[in-house]
């Protein structure tokens, strides 16, 4: 008896060793890029606009793709579909490392999303399916919420590292022998599993909020070029919001929706939505943008980046715990409007460095928002399970993961577009200011600058070392502004949270089970 208990536990952790590997390369991977984005532009000869969608591409099938791919994998089995999902993202990388342009590389980014999505929630099927004690699932959760800390916590670094020294498409090659090695283990050690009361899968529910975040996406990157208040901006946008406002009667007619809607009558969960909004636009999003200022506005290197991001990425992972602590103490909106206050404090103090052009004070601003991050982290996805039934936690994990990724290429996008236009503005004054001639092609050198192709942009401006130094100054000061605005956000949220979740309503009231659900009410 006593060697079977032994056995069942060495399969367990094996189990988890393998899904939390999984789940740890999609994190990995959705934050390694970033320190590699100057060097691709480089390569590539890519404006600001392509880098965007290197990013976007990845985040847009990622968010849009979770909540059918879980259907997928309850319905078809997890096993299956996590090995379909390490066969696409193996391919993916494949296609990346190989990719001769900025177009086929964005493809190829964008087919990576919807593998990452078929590993992401097919690996928490499986963790889930495997543990069935509570406290075999908190332990279960604490290992797999320590793997994506170090993972997000070296991504910088590692990335920084192989682009210096191998080149930026080892980022993307040295994922094929790690997909190989994931498929043997998962054929091995995860057993077969499926939801036999599994939703069937929607997808008119899944084309509306897929085509209506793409449609947003596409028109807000291109809105610097195309003029923000030019006829294409507009029908764009309000394409995208069109299409997501039919999302919600689609879905209130559905019988088993992928989102069930009823969920937001309820204050405290959409504060808690809010909370995990608030954290992607404000907090997360800056594992993008951070490395770019820093190679940008202080000249550094792949590695030194990578290096320079530490303080951000250390604090996130380590402040996690300080939350739970905290949670003990205080109720859990104050512990995320806390959150949100340092990630505000923190942005500020980057916007005031971009602003003066002070590393010391850049440090600092990280090592502030990556603690706010921290707070944050771990307690936004809480709040938003703790407001369902249990038997609902895989929607409620649906919306939050789906929350979280739309938030950061929703960010990505907006944000983007102001340092584009802000850039721009900056240049053209500081040049006339100075008496210096505006380069022909304009708009093609602002990309050039924002996405870190110094060389590109050199030769645009003539090679003048006065122009160059003042295009760096333009971008450090729309940065500034940038950061400001995320500032914004941040506090915002943090005040919405503070009074939304204070209510005393509670989602699981809004949940209760109807006819529709097969139960009676």
């Amino acid at each position: 008896m006593a060697i079977e208990q032994a056995a069942d536990k060495s399969a367990s952790r094996l189990v988890l060793l393998t899904c939390s590997s999984v789940c740890a390369l999609i994190v990995l991977d959705t934050n390694i890029v970033a320190v590699s984005l100057p060097s691709v532009a480089r390569s590539l000869h890519a404006g600001f606009r392509d880098i965007e969608w290197i990013v976007s591409a990845y985040m847009l099938a990622f968010a849009s793709l979770l909540l059918p791919a879980g259907s997928l994998a309850d319905r078809y089995g997890r096993k299956r579909v996590m090995l379909t999902g390490l066969s696409i993202f193996g391919t993916a990388s494949l296609l990346c490392g190989l990719a001769w342009s900025a177009d086929v590389l964005q493809l190829a980014r964008a087919l990576k999303g919807v593998g990452a999505a078929l590993l992401l929630t097919s690996a928490l099927a499986v963790i889930g399916h495997a543990f069935h004690t509570e406290e075999e699932r908190t332990k279960a959760w604490a290992v797999w919420g320590a793997c994506m800390g170090v993972s997000m916590t070296v991504a910088p670094l590692l990335g920084g590292f192989i682009t210096q020294l191998f080149g930026w498409r080892w980022i993307f090659l040295l994922n094929l022998p790690v997909c190989v090695l994931l498929a043997a283990m998962v054929f091995r050690h995860v057993s077969e599993s499926r939801d036999p009361g599994a939703a069937r899968i929607d997808p008119w529910g899944s084309l509306l909020l897929s085509g209506g975040l793409c449609c947003l996406i596409w028109t807000l990157i291109n809105a610097s070029a195309a003029g923000w208040g030019s006829r294409t901006t507009l029908l764009g946008c309000l394409g995208g919001v069109l299409l997501l406002a039919l999302f919600v009667p689609v879905e209130l007619l559905q019988k088993r929706p992928m989102i069930d809607l009823r969920l937001f009558r309820a204050p405290r969960f959409v504060g808690a939505v809010l909370a995990m909004f608030g954290y992607a636009t404000s907090a997360q999003v800056m594992m993008t943008f951070l490395p770019l200022y820093l190679q940008n506005a202080f000249a550094f290197s792949a590695i030194a980046a990578g290096l320079a991001m530490l303080p951000f990425a250390v604090a996130m992972m380590l402040f996690p715990r300080v939350g739970a602590v905290l949670a003990r103490y205080m109720p859990l909106h104050d512990v995320m409007a806390l959150g949100m206050g340092l990630v505000c404090a923190g942005n500020l103090l980057i916007a005031i460095a971009a602003h003066v052009s002070s590393y010391i004070l850049v440090t600092l601003g990280m090592l502030v928002a990556g603690s706010g991050a921290g707070l944050l982290n771990g307690n936004t996805q809480k709040g938003i399970m703790s407001c369902v039934p249990r038997e609902r936690a895989g929607m409620a994990s649906g919306i939050s993961t789906t929350t979280r990724f739309a938030g950061i290429v929703l960010a990505i996008a907006c944000l983007g577009a102001v340092l584009t236009e802000r850039t721009g503005s900056y240049l053209q004054q500081s040049l006339s200011d100075a008496g210096l001639q505006l380069p022909a092609a304009f708009t093609d050198t602002v990309q050039r600058i924002m996405a870190g192709d110094a060389e590109a942009a050199s030769q645009a401006l003539g090679h003048s070392k006065a122009a160059l130094a003042l295009a760096q100054q333009s971008f450090a000061q729309a940065f500034s502004v940038l950061m400001g605005l995320a500032a914004l956000i941040a506090a915002v949220s943090g005040v919405l949270v503070f009074i939304l979740m204070r209510s005393s309503d509670s989602a699981n009231y809004a949940l209760r089970p109807t006819a529709q659900d097969g139960v009676n009410p």
